[in-house]
């Protein structure tokens, strides 16, 4: 069922993701590109409209009534009917300009002496206009009013200006300012014309954040001054471009167009969710489709597979149940398998079959197995006895022959405890207390031996003292250690460590002795390893004691045993054995 629903699922779902991506670029980018374009054509009505205002402001600067108006101004001995024959001049040309305008531009003058050239008012230089022109050089405006127009009209509406040095051709002497003044709705009614999505919008801003054409920012100011930083720290030299910026916990897309000559921008914001509206639609469509078509193909798997592979998949439960080990579930849960095609039938009498000669040689092998390493670990454990006792008979014998009878009955009660520990064979398993007494009677002898040539230190944890270890492990160790660290000249020192590490039991046996090979070292741990505890028991040669030790220590940890071997030839051994930690 589950190939069957892949194999029409998969082709279907790389189709129509493969649409959805192709649809989604291809319409984002038509979106994009005609957002862009919308705002372009913006730009450019405003860059026609302001080279109109500024070839304007140089017309009236370089006409003739204008330059005999600051003639007469700057020559002194000019009389009042002069100044104002020549003002009343200006003004009609000012007002013949702006009657025959088509976009409404008017014209201002404003001399240092004199004030505006309609109202005389000199309050001008207190504006907001005029102050950013003086100490920015800003020389086009933001929305605002005038009192110095023509008429009540003019005063009353809104404007953006164009401001404009006044100066006096002949002798290059600037007078004053022209102010070339164009209706702000002009602009506005274009800007508020450009639909982006259902709420966007589109602002013409300064490029501090203000708005060039007094449009409400109240509720996007804070966005759109962020999306000024973004332009200035990522799109330095490009004129135009497209970015995301998240806001009020959505994603908005700007759409910006610097005018440079004027230092304003053109932003049109719009959450990007709503312009990508028809995108997501179509997404969902398709999710809609292919969940539709999921469900048909899984109801259709099901129904072709009832009559065919519903008794195999009962089988396959069965099986699961024999690769667990659970042959008795296995078994009944077969029966049920039983009606149905004759193939299946057959191939489910066979498998009962099989179940049942599996389970019978799966019990038999356990039990040889199990007879067998109980046989591999006595045999280990009777090795490791003689080999040891034998050792401890030649240590008696060598005291009776220096005549140390009293030495000789306290190795020989040292010996006879030893003796009773190691014939209770009633568990395999002892304490480390036990253990580590047994240590001390076996130390005992060999320090009646060697006195001072034999030198143990013997650190026990009591957080360590009651877990249990197999028996006979510590001996074969401590034994090695004596023996080969004797074959050198000078003092044996042995340090023999019991410590509780975590979850592990720690056994450390150190001496000075004469050390092992490398190639020694890696064919015990490469023994150890395999885990073939058969040829650790039948090897002969050297180390046989610890080829025994950790025998036995495989055998009753499995996995669950570590060992750490540092050997070198000349210097001595360290090994420690890491074991689990058994309470009883």
């Amino acid at each position: 069922m589950a190939v069957f629903s892949a194999l029409l699922l998969i082709p279907f779902a790389t189709l129509a993701y493969i649409l959805s991506e192709e649809a989604t670029k291809t319409i984002k980018s038509s979106i994009e590109a005609s957002t862009t374009q919308t705002i372009e054509q913006f730009a450019s009505h405003v860059g026609t409209l302001l080279t109109q205002v500024e070839d304007t402001g140089n017309q009236v600067v370089s006409s003739r009534i204008t330059q005999d108006w600051l003639s007469v101004h700057l020559n002194p001995d000019s009389t009042i009917q002069e100044r104002v024959l020549t003002k009343q001049r200006l003004r009609e040309y000012f007002s013949s300009y702006a009657v025959n305008n088509s976009s409404g531009i008017s014209l201002s003058a404003f001399a240092d002496d004199s004030g505006g050239v309609w109202t005389q008012d000199r309050t001008y230089k207190n504006s907001a206009w005029f102050q950013a022109f003086m100490t920015e050089n800003k020389r086009w405006t933001t929305a605002h009013k005038d009192i110095d127009q023509s008429d009540e009209f003019m005063r009353a509406r809104s404007i953006n200006s164009f401001l404009f040095p006044l100066v006096q051709l002949q002798s290059l002497k600037n007078m004053g300012y022209i102010k070339v003044n164009y209706p702000t709705t002009l602009l506005r009614n274009a800007i508020e014309k450009i639909n982006v999505g259902k709420t966007g919008k589109v602002i013409l801003l300064t490029h501090e954040g203000q708005s060039v054409l007094d449009q409400n920012l109240t509720e996007d100011g804070d966005m759109l001054k962020k999306g000024l930083q973004q332009i200035d720290a990522r799109f330095d030299g490009e004129v135009n471009g497209i970015f995301p910026l998240k806001a009020k916990g959505e994603t908005n897309l700007l759409f910006f167009r610097k005018l440079p000559a004027q230092d304003w921008v053109i932003i049109g914001s719009v959450p990007e969710a709503e312009l990508y509206e028809k995108i997501t639609h179509i997404r969902q469509t398709m999710l809609v489709v292919t969940l539709v078509l999921l469900i048909l193909a899984i109801l259709t798997a099901f129904w072709l597979s009832a009559g065919i592979t519903k008794p195999l998949s009962v089988m396959g439960k069965a099986m699961k149940h024999v690769q667990r080990g659970e042959f008795n579930q296995a078994l009944h849960v077969m029966p049920k398998v039983g009606d149905g095609h004759s193939e299946v039938n057959y191939v489910t009498g066979v498998f009962e079959q099989m179940t049942h000669r599996l389970r019978f040689l799966i019990e038999t092998e356990f039990e040889t197995n199990l007879r067998r390493k109980n046989a591999e670990y006595k045999a280990l454990l009777l090795q490791i006895n003689p080999h040891f006792y034998n050792n401890t008979l030649e240590i008696i014998s060598g005291l009776a022959a220096m005549k140390r009878e009293d030495l000789v009955m306290d190795a020989t009660e040292a010996l006879g405890k030893m003796m009773r520990y190691s014939l209770n064979l009633g568990s395999d398993l002892v304490r480390v207390s036990e253990e580590m007494a047994y240590i001390r009677d076996y130390l005992f002898i060999h320090h009646l031996r060697h006195e001072d040539g034999l030198q143990v230190v013997i650190e026990e944890d009591p957080a360590a003292a009651n877990f249990m270890i197999a028996k006979f492990i510590i001996q074969p160790l401590v034994e090695n250690a004596v023996k080969y660290s004797l074959e050198k000249d000078g003092v044996a020192q042995i340090t023999l460590r019991t410590k509780r590490q975590e979850d592990k039991l720690l056994i450390s046996v150190k001496d000075n002795g004469i050390g092992m090979s490398p190639d020694l070292v890696q064919n015990l741990l490469e023994e150890l390893k395999s885990g073939d505890s058969v040829a650790i028991l039948s090897t002969e040669g050297q180390s046989i004691g610890l080829r025994n030790v950790l025998s036995r220590c495989r055998l009753n940890y499995s996995e669950q045993f570590d060992l750490e071997l540092h050997s070198k030839l000349g210097e001595g051994t360290e090994l420690n054995l890491m074991l689990p930690l058994i309470r009883s």
